[in-house]
């Protein structure tokens, strides 16, 4: 499931602001413009709606999700994970668990890692694994005409009959 908010801003925007070249911005980039998220938008809301979006796709029982892992640079609060937050948004219960990974670009693959690891373990029947950010930059920075804000969940299981995409496990180990 997905979710990517509504709002927008145009990369010639923010070029101007800081007196930049439009043209070699966009055209250096590729990018005309990057979503943003609303004033009542955060990491913990767009995750909401992209795993509400996930579990509908899926099909499945949320009472099943024995684990929701959540990968972000931009977590709403210090020291309450997003994961427990969106858990409990959803409705999934009180019997799952939940971290949240921090990585750069690459906490929300950890959180998908971590799901394939425990349904292939068979410790849990499916789990979510969410990646979703806001824009964050220093000012001026070229990440701040890149970096926007969006969300993506996963749902892992193992079913057969419930799978849309498997990973090929092309691993192998040898010893001397």
């Amino acid at each position: 499931g997905a979710y990517i908010p509504r709002y927008r801003i145009k990369a010639e925007e923010i070029a101007n602001q800081y007196g930049k070249d439009v043209n070699s911005i966009i055209n250096g980039l590729l990018v005309n413009e990057k979503s943003v998220a609303g004033l009542d938008e955060d990491t913990v809301t767009m995750s909401v709606e992209s795993s509400l979006n996930a579990i509908k796709v899926a099909g499945i029982d949320k009472k099943k999700i024995g684990a929701v892992f959540s990968g972000s640079e931009s977590k709403v609060y210090a020291v309450k994970p997003n994961a427990a937050i969106v858990g409990e948004a959803l409705g999934i219960g009180n019997t799952f668990t939940a971290a949240d990974f921090e990585f750069a670009c690459k906490a929300g693959t950890t959180a998908l890692q971590c799901c394939l690891g425990l349904v292939k373990s068979d410790m849990i029947d499916y789990g979510l694994a969410i990646g979703t950010d806001t824009s964050q930059s220093a000012p001026g920075d070229i990440l701040e005409y890149t970096a926007s804000s969006g969300s993506a969940s996963f749902i892992v299981g193992e079913k057969k009959a419930e799978i849309i995409a498997e990973i090929e496990d092309t691993v192998s180990f040898t010893s001397d």
